[in-house]
């Protein structure tokens, strides 16, 4: 997506950001980030769809529309209610890349999957060797080890620690044209 010359790009700031009590500092606080780094943040409560309708349908709507004319989305991956990422930011990210958008992460969570699941359940080897949770369901164990979910963690173009560095690395990439 192409921007006019005197608009800066837009990254859509999904995560679970916009559940904390102070949400409203939070977007604005990642608004600066990207302010710093030469891009314009749309935080998902600034739809007033979320602020004056209390419609699931309307916010998703509103959301999707957000993303729609946004450049990229930057997500916060830190694991959510559980040990991986909040599944409504998991959807945005899909969105956005379907889109063809440039999807960056961060986490402030520096543990992998494997060490999330154990940490949250039981975890043991299956007799067939894999590594099973107290479901008998296969954690993903690969030799290198993922923040999240495969789909998630290898469906970034860059996983970072914090927001100020994913904005950066999502606004240097679009100034670059990548």
């Amino acid at each position: 997506m192409s921007r006019l010359p005197d608009h800066p790009p837009l990254l859509y700031l999904a995560g679970p950001d916009v559940f904390a009590p102070d949400a409203a500092a939070r977007g604005r606080a990642l608004k600066a980030l990207c302010a710093a780094a030469g891009v314009a943040g749309l935080f998902p409560i600034d739809n007033d769809s979320v602020n004056v309708v209390h419609d699931p349908v309307a916010i998703r709507d509103a959301n999707m529309a957000m993303i729609r004319r946004c450049d990229a989305l930057v997500a916060n991956m830190t694991p959510f209610r559980g040990p991986s990422m909040d599944p409504g930011t998991a959807y945005e990210m899909g969105a956005a890349s379907a889109l063809g958008r440039l999807v960056v992460g961060y986490t402030t969570d520096g543990r992998s999957l494997v060490e999330r699941v154990s940490a949250a359940m039981p975890v043991a080897r299956g007799p067939d060797g894999v590594l099973r949770d107290d479901r008998t369901m296969a954690v993903e164990e690969f030799a290198s080890p993922l923040a999240d979910n495969l789909m998630m963690a290898c469906g970034v173009a860059g996983l970072f620690d914090n927001a100020g560095d994913a904005i950066a690395f999502a606004a240097a990439r679009l100034r670059d044209g990548r």
